[in-house]
């Protein structure tokens, strides 16, 4: 008997896998090529597009569409934020990465003036000013603007004593490392703008921070004790200068006074003089009616004598009340 050739059943199945295949694949490329042509940028920031590596333009923010497959590339750099960098020490959860100091420890500890340590923390805050400088001019321009503080924090520093650093020193350190700064970020071309260098923490080193801080007790007790002998110096002084200037004005004005009555007297005998030359009974007569008026007011009563009575004693009604 001779054996046939079986071929096995062929199962119809409701769907071929290979048929989605291709599909699947270009759709998935489709959609990674759209998502690769739009970048999303925040409004504090602007996009530094580049072709194949090459610098294009600065893109504002917004949705901005670049060729997609990596020939495009924009990179977000945050030109409207406030930059921060921490020297001495870190700020737990900044967001900035390079915020942190690589060895806070060997940053804060400076040599002054006088070859005394002093224990510095402070911060620097700036602004990417030329997106294009910050991501092409200077390889990693904040590394380099870290750099840059620190030695001009140590060079403002040494310039000064111990007691100037812990001190009345701080506002001129923080004003001459700040235009230091500046400069030197304008002139490595950097692309940022240094907008502030402050102080945080200045101290001795641990071992004499005792020391120093009795030292600075009795400076500000004996400021204190200039502040108060200069307070009672300005409120006993003025009063006793207005006090002078009081009885000096007084002196003056009575001086004047006098004078200007004596020159007044002078000139009125003056005048009578000359009008006594001209007629003499006359003058004589005035003068004694003046004075007369001048007196008789002040008389409390006056009894008026008639030269010509003829009784020996007149009769005066004394207990008559005078009006």
């Amino acid at each position: 008997m001779a054996m046939k050739n079986i071929t096995p059943p062929q199962f119809n199945m409701p769907g071929n896998p290979g048929r989605l295949v291709a599909p699947a694949i270009l759709a998935l490329f489709a959609l990674w090529f759209a998502l690769s042509s739009f970048t999303s940028i925040p409004t504090d920031s602007a996009g530094v597009l580049t072709r194949f590596g090459r610098f294009v333009e600065v893109v504002k923010p917004g949705l901005r569409f670049k060729l997609p497959l990596g020939i495009d590339v924009i990179a977000i750099v945050p030109v409207e934020r406030r930059l921060t960098l921490d020297f001495g020490f870190s700020t737990p959860g900044a967001t900035n990465p390079n915020q942190h100091p690589d060895d806070p420890e060997a940053e804060r500890n400076i040599v002054t003036g006088d070859l005394n340590m002093a224990l510095i923390e402070w911060i620097v805050q700036y602004r990417i000013e030329d997106p294009e400088k910050f991501k092409f001019h200077v390889i990693e321009p904040e590394q380099t603007l870290r750099d840059g503080g620190e030695a001009v924090m140590r060079e403002v520093v040494g310039d000064r004593t111990i007691d100037e650093v812990l001190t009345i020193g701080r506002q001129e350190i923080e004003t001459e490392a700040l235009t230091r700064l500046q400069a030197l970020a304008k002139r490595y071309g950097l692309g940022l703008t240094v907008m502030n260098v402050q102080l945080q923490n200045v101290h001795p080193p641990k071992a004499v921070q005792a020391s120093f801080s009795e030292v600075n007790q009795a400076q500000q007790e004996k400021q204190q004790a200039i502040n108060l002998a200069n307070g009672e110096y300005n409120k006993v002084i003025p009063r006793a200068k207005g006090e002078a200037l009081r009885k000096v004005s007084a002196a003056d004005g009575y001086a004047a006074k006098r004078v200007n009555e004596a020159k007044g007297d002078a000139g009125r005998f003056n005048a009578t003089l000359a009008e006594y030359l001209k007629s003499p009974e006359v003058t004589r007569q005035r003068l004694y009616l003046e004075t007369m008026q001048e007196v008789l007011p002040l008389l409390a009563r006056k009894i008026v004598l008639d030269e010509k009575a003829g009784q020996i004693f007149p009769l005066l009604q004394l207990d008559q009340k005078t009006k």
